[in-house]
């Protein structure tokens, strides 16, 4: 008995974490699928690990293993990873944890609720982060800051030069800034006049 409600507990959680946040949020088919493969997968072998000898230590090792194969084969974003090892843990969670129901339920309430606040879309709203390419070559950084600034009309936290060209005077630089407020505004009453 106790067996079928971890598996309905994870099936919920996992339905939760894919459908009822990742998706709605960020429109990616492709990892809906790999997301849940890899929590059905990692849950059924930790279910059949927890009942053998080899203990809970073979049963981190694969999710090592496993978390090695997938970030190796795509390139993810920071977020898309963090969807990615909340699900291998909720696969995991369960079979291996050695604990109570109740102790199984709270900790995956606490994994799912974790990403909600630090995925929800209100969270540092203003906050953004873009790699631009500029027409002019940029050696001094106070020059650079003071240019970023003035182009995007907000305030630059950090500007990282990832390629300097001095001979097609081009600059790439990685920029984190925070959008003024009433810019956050206007756009969103622009996203609130679209979705009418």
């Amino acid at each position: 008995m106790s067996r079928l409600v971890l598996v309905g507990i994870n099936l919920i959680a996992v339905s939760l974490l894919v459908f009822g946040m990742y998706l709605p949020r960020h429109r990616r088919r492709d990892l809906v699928v790999a997301y849940l493969g890899v929590n059905v997968g990692v849950f059924a072998v930790a279910t059949s690990l927890s009942n053998s000898t080899v203990g809970a230590g073979l049963g981190l090792g694969l999710f090592g293993v496993l978390s090695i194969i997938r970030l190796r084969s795509t390139e993810l974003d920071q977020h898309e990873v963090a969807y990615y090892f909340s699900a291998l843990a909720l696969g995991i969670l369960g079979p291996l944890a050695g604990t109570s129901l109740w102790v199984v339920a709270a900790l995956t309430g606490l994994i799912l609720a974790v990403m909600y606040i630090g995925d929800h879309p209100r969270m540092l709203r203003r906050h953004r982060r873009h790699l631009l390419v500029l027409d002019t070559a940029f050696t001094d950084p106070i020059a650079l800051t003071a240019h970023l600034e003035q182009l995007l009309g907000a305030r630059v936290y950090a500007a990282n030069v990832e390629r300097l060209d001095l001979v097609n005077d081009t600059t790439v630089v990685d920029v984190r800034y925070s959008q003024p407020a009433s810019a956050a505004t206007a756009r969103r009453a622009v996203e609130v006049g679209a979705g009418r």
